[in-house]
């Protein structure tokens, strides 16, 4: 059976018309250009939202998992302030106060002859040690019912700390 046109088709058609049984090459090409747009849409969109994220890596930890946290509030509720608050909060520099704090904890601590948790996890009484149990401090000064006492047990004092009293 020869394949006829229509009489009322034009004799010239345009290339992009397919034969029957033959490929349509223009619906593969344009199948390739939309599958690579919305990659590439995908892409860009998620680059855009991990801006935050990406600028606050360099700044402190807290300060990167708070812009973290609500990029991805902003991700899972759609809720566009929770992006523009990490942002802001990425372009802010915050001061590094816990440094400071520390050493100042650290210092008073010094001060009143009380070891740093760090030093107390490492040394470890031999009470404790041999399992039993670590006695209060009420016991230790020899009065088993009164309130415990304000004053440390061992305090070593310096001149020179003697001399600011």
């Amino acid at each position: 059976m020869a394949e006829s046109l229509n009489p009322a088709a034009p004799h010239h058609l345009p290339s992009f018309i397919t034969a029957p049984g033959e490929t349509d090459v223009l619906l593969v090409i344009m199948a390739i250009i939309l599958f690579l747009g919305v990659l590439g849409f995908g892409i860009l969109f998620l680059r855009l939202h991990t801006l935050p994220e990406r600028m606050a890596h360099k700044s402190q930890k807290i300060q990167f998992e708070i812009v973290a946290v609500l990029g991805l509030l902003a991700l899972f509720t759609h809720i566009h302030a929770f992006w523009v608050a990490g942002l802001l909060l990425a372009l802010i520099d915050v001061p590094d106060l816990g440094s400071a704090l520390g050493r100042i904890a650290g210092s008073v601590e010094k001060i009143a002859g009380v070891k740093r948790p760090a030093e107390v996890d490492e040394m470890q009484s031999p009470e404790i040690a041999h399992g039993e149990r670590a006695k209060q401090p009420h016991e230790r000064a020899g009065r088993p019912d009164g309130p415990p006492s304000r004053r440390p047990e061992s305090v070593h004092v310096s001149t020179k700390e003697a001399s600011h009293a």
